[in-house]
């Protein structure tokens, strides 16, 4: 058995952790106000230009942009932007993410399909180099607050490469916020737009009157959706983060608490059996003498 000094220094090491754990908890829960705010003011915007360019996906215009083709050949290369975040200490949110991406790319290396990655945030950055991953951009380190400037670089490299036919579709993975508690992983296609099941299902299609024309619209407009959708998956994985960082430090700390809780037991015992003992001793000497 240790010492009481080995038993007492490990639960004032202990302490010291669920000190921090318990800081990084509650400045996980402020900042995820702030996160939440973010992502509930951007819903709106991004709810509303997806309905519209169901719309053009239904619609039989004169001008067909490039982005909603029907005749799209069959898809031999697929470009993933894959959204994480900078830094851990958030229990298996990347994880999770990860997983369903690998999930999905067996699928398509196994139909022969070819994967390029556009990647945003430091543990994408870092795990899919170690996988040894195709991948034409990066960005990292953009804060807890990222613009739809800094996200930009990510998302043109590979609207270029759509556009130059070194990728069939695009795909974009980051986790979607459902509460305080759940995280759910989300891989939704981009490019080519296709039009929702519920758009299909109504049996009509919309169309719209473009001014000055409909190609410079739909140029600006379809890009700036993509934009938008990238945007919106990295505000919503923000808010993923601070939610499971504050549930992870939590756990950490209730976990930090119980051990220190066995350690006092053990500590007692020890110290018990170390009195029991000196008590022996003392009245084995009295009787010696």
């Amino acid at each position: 058995m240790a010492s009481t000094k080995e038993i007492r220094n490990k639960i004032k090491s202990i302490k010291s952790t669920q000190k921090i754990t318990r800081a990084m908890e509650m400045v996980a829960a402020s900042k995820m106000k702030k996160v939440q705010q973010r992502m509930r003011a951007s819903r709106p915007y991004a709810d509303k230009i997806v309905e519209v360019v169901n719309h053009l996906a239904t619609g039989r215009p004169e001008y067909r942009h490039h982005y909603l083709q029907d005749d799209l050949r069959k898809a031999k290369s697929i470009g993933i932007i894959v959204i994480s975040t900078d830094r851990g200490l958030c229990g298996g949110l990347n994880a999770n993410l990860f997983r369903a991406v690998i999930e999905q790319m067996k699928q398509w290396e196994d139909a022969g399909v070819s994967l390029k990655f556009s990647l945003i945030g430091g543990k994408a950055d870092s795990f899919f180099k170690r996988m040894g991953a195709e991948i034409i951009g990066s960005s990292c380190r953009l804060g807890e607050a990222p613009t739809v400037e800094e996200l930009i670089g990510a998302v043109q490299v590979m609207l270029k490469a759509f556009q130059e036919k070194a990728i069939d579709a695009l795909y974009i993975a980051y986790n979607t916020f459902v509460n305080t508690m759940s995280q759910k992983p989300t891989l939704t296609q981009l490019l080519p737009i296709a039009p929702s099941e519920e758009s299909k299902d109504k049996g009509h299609y919309w169309d719209y009157i473009y001014e000055p024309d409909a190609k410079s619209l739909l140029d600006s407009l379809l890009s700036r959706y993509i934009e938008s959708m990238v945007y919106q998956g990295s505000v919503e994985n923000a808010a993923c983060e601070q939610a499971a960082r504050m549930v992870a430090m939590k756990s950490a700390s209730d976990n930090a608490g119980q051990i220190m809780d066995d350690f006092q037991l053990i500590y007692n015992k020890a110290r018990q059996a170390a009195i029991t003992q000196e008590l022996s001793e003392i009245v084995s000497g009295a009787a010696a003498v």
